[in-house]
């Protein structure tokens, strides 16, 4: 078992966690940052921490993994991998979560949802939605990251590598702006909430 140190230096070590002045999807402002992608770059250690979300998951009876793109899409691939099943993306079309590409689910066919990192878990919600709506049953959340602090509920079992709790606030009430570290950055895939 990966302990939370481990975890999150392996995080560190692949400058995954970023420190600054940052424009969080929300609009919130953060003095953290936890950009999974630079820890997806690379192949040994996408497999490391997989394996350990794989471990929590393997007694589910999984038939299918789906990420939301963009950062569940290489995650996904390797949860599928590590769990002997295929996997799939679901993307946004027209502002909603689609699955494309000749991507489907069947009827009663056991999916978990994995993604990078959870704040809000809107995109998680999203994907369970579509999920169910086409007659799946969604088994499980995972993600390398729970950014919420323990506050997401998605109706079933979540588990996450490593929680980090990454202080936010309003940005009429970041203590950063008042202190005049300049604009803040927005290093996600998505835009922010205005």
């Amino acid at each position: 078992m990966m302990t939370k140190e481990q975890a999150l230096k392996m995080l560190m070590d692949r400058d995954a966690v970023l420190e600054g002045h940052f424009l969080l999807t929300s609009g919130r402002h953060s003095d953290k940052y936890c950009q999974c992608a630079k820890l997806f770059r690379y192949a040994d250690t996408s497999e490391l921490i997989c394996k350990e979300l794989a471990e929590y998951f393997k007694d589910g009876k999984i038939d299918m993994v789906v990420g939301p793109a963009i950062g569940g899409i290489i995650m996904a691939y390797e949860m599928g991998r590590q769990l002997g099943v295929p996997n799939i993306f679901a993307e946004r079309e027209n502002g909603e979560m689609t699955l494309r590409r000749g991507f489907a689910v069947e009827k009663g066919q056991r999916c978990l949802v994995c993604e990078d990192v959870v704040t809000t878990g809107g995109s998680v919600k999203e994907v369970i939605a579509l999920l169910q709506s086409m007659g799946a049953e969604v088994v499980g959340v995972g993600s390398v990251v729970d950014r919420s602090n323990g506050k997401v509920d998605f109706g079933v079992p979540f588990h996450a590598v490593l929680s980090m709790e990454v202080t936010s606030w309003e940005a009429d009430e970041c203590p950063l702006c008042r202190a005049g570290a300049g604009a803040p950055v927005k290093p996600g895939s998505r835009s922010f909430k205005k």
